[in-house]
């Protein structure tokens, strides 16, 4: 059951729906807006983490970062449009063998 975690935006829409589409069962979402969510860390169990860009600062996303490089999580960047989510996600071998495991 792969699970992913949105960081950044208020607000994800239906950008749940889509990634379930995609392959992945649980979404997780970290406004960042509260210092004090970083600090929790990235649960143990995320697959992945999708970094939006144009909601986050500088020091969260390097916060975030390093936590998954200690996890040996992938991470993703993206703005919050779908297509770019979806670009970032589908160029990646995890995503098409997420996809897969789904089908």
């Amino acid at each position: 059951m792969p699970a992913i975690l949105v960081v950044g935006a208020d607000h994800l829409g239906n950008m749940p729906e889509q990634l379930a589409s995609i392959g992945f069962d649980e979404v997780m979402h970290m406004t960042g807006r509260k210092c004090q969510s970083v600090r929790k860390g990235i649960p143990d169990k995320v697959d992945a983490v999708l970094v939006l860009t144009d909601y986050i600062n500088h020091n969260l996303t390097k916060v975030i970062k390093q936590q998954a490089k200690e996890q040996e999580l992938p991470i993703y960047y993206a703005k919050r449009s779908w297509c770019s989510v979806q670009k970032a996600l589908c160029s990646c071998s995890h995503e098409c063998e997420w996809a897969r495991q789904k089908q």
